[in-house]
């Protein structure tokens, strides 16, 4: 494999390529950034050019870009591609996203906190399924819209953003800044009259450069849930919420009576049979003071005493738990008894636990997670939470 091969694909090199960006009533935003990022970039940036182009607006910024982008005679989204040269750009009004009220009706202007819900969560939503596909680079620009929809724009990307995504600002400088009648910087000569200098300039000599935004990537502590699209829509503050309890210190309590963890930010894991057992026999271990686990060979007839002494340890813990868990499960665990602690049933259990939380958890499964503690051949394995951070509902009242 050669070094070339192993290097990173850089945005322009995806073959689905999206800008995503909101809007409010100077959509000359769009070609703004359109053109920074397609037909002039900063050496040693290469040109973006989108495959397709998305707007998060209210009604009033939707009818602003279709009048002033799309229009099939006039909109300055097809000068600017016929001028550059651009081809095979997806923006239409379906590519123009409204936020709605709770009624389904597109809004006029976000002025309520309901309204900055719907649209926070729009803008979550559009970020996180256009991060859900590997075979797509996202850039986002916060040229437009009101301060809130790029705070949330931004956070968004954060929240859900890849190595292959990137933000950004477009600048323009005076006296086209905020000119209504500036688009981007034209190929010949377009005389534009400022009326604040009282004097015409010429905006093939407007300079729009981007502005390349670092932005700290969280993607990988979130929760799974979040990061499949078959989970349904995902609002800004559950992501949010998920986020902070990603980063929060870990606590368990154990509730063998309800078959699951209760962690300390409210969360429930859910675990039943072997596995529950298998949580609890390594927990009480921990808070025994127990010496790490080192997992037993493979064959049966071999094993030290210390060794048959983790499976009757667990077995009996298991049995203990018999009245909350499946009666049919524990006869079954009893009936290959000889092969309940090899490497095998070591690593499934281990492994069964582990998807488990990482499903609701994420990253931060690997806080509450059985692994390997304590190095050597073989490894010792048990719960690396601190003995004071966990609990076992059904023995506090014992």
């Amino acid at each position: 494999m050669t070094t070339a091969s192993l290097k990173p694909k850089e945005p322009q090199d995806f073959s689905r390529r999206i800008l995503l960006m909101v809007t409010g009533r100077t959509p000359q935003v769009v070609t703004e950034t359109l053109y920074a990022i397609a037909v002039r970039p900063l050496p040693p940036a290469r040109p973006f050019v989108p495959t397709e182009i998305h707007l998060v607006t209210t009604a009033e910024g939707y009818q602003d870009a279709r009048l002033a982008l799309l229009d099939p005679a006039s909109g300055w989204f097809h000068r600017l591609c016929a001028d550059y040269g651009l081809a095979g750009i997806t923006f239409g009004p379906d590519q123009i996203h409204r936020i709605t009220d709770a009624q389904g009706r597109p809004v006029d202007d976000i002025r309520t906190a309901a309204e900055h819900d719907a649209c926070a969560d729009l803008i979550t939503e559009r970020v996180r399924v256009f991060t859900a596909d590997p075979q797509a680079a996202l850039h986002v620009s916060l040229a437009g819209g009101r301060k809130t929809m790029t705070y949330y724009l931004g956070n968004a990307l954060t929240l859900f953003g890849r190595a292959q995504d990137r933000l950004s600002h477009v600048l323009v400088p005076p006296p086209f800044e905020s000119n209504r009648e500036f688009f981007y910087p034209t190929p010949q000569s377009r005389a534009l009259y400022i009326e604040p200098l009282k004097r015409y300039f010429d905006a093939k000599d407007a300079e729009v450069t981007l502005a390349d935004i670092p932005f700290v990537r969280l993607r990988d502590s979130l929760p799974s849930r979040f990061k499949t699209l078959e989970q349904g829509q995902a609002r800004f503050t559950a992501v949010v919420e998920a986020m902070q309890q990603a980063l929060a210190p870990g606590a368990v309590r154990i509730d063998p009576d309800h078959h699951c963890l209760r962690l300390a930010d409210g969360r429930v894991v859910e675990l039943a049979g072997a596995d529950l057992a298998f949580y609890l026999w390594m927990a009480r271990r921990r808070l025994a003071g127990d010496p790490v686990v080192r997992i037993p060979g493979k064959d049966h007839g071999r094993w030290t005493t210390s060794e048959r002494a983790l499976y009757t340890g667990y077995l009996e813990q298991y049995q203990a738990e018999a009245a909350r868990l499946d009666i049919r499960e524990v006869t079954a665990v009893g009936a290959r008894a000889v092969g309940a602690m090899t490497n095998a049933f070591f690593h499934q259990r281990m492994t069964s636990i582990r998807e488990q939380l990482e499903e609701s958890l994420g990253p931060l499964a690997e806080v509450y997670a059985i692994q390997a503690v304590s190095p050597g051949r073989p490894a010792g394995y048990g719960l690396a939470l601190a003995p004071e951070h966990i609990r076992i509902l059904a023995e506090d009242c014992r």
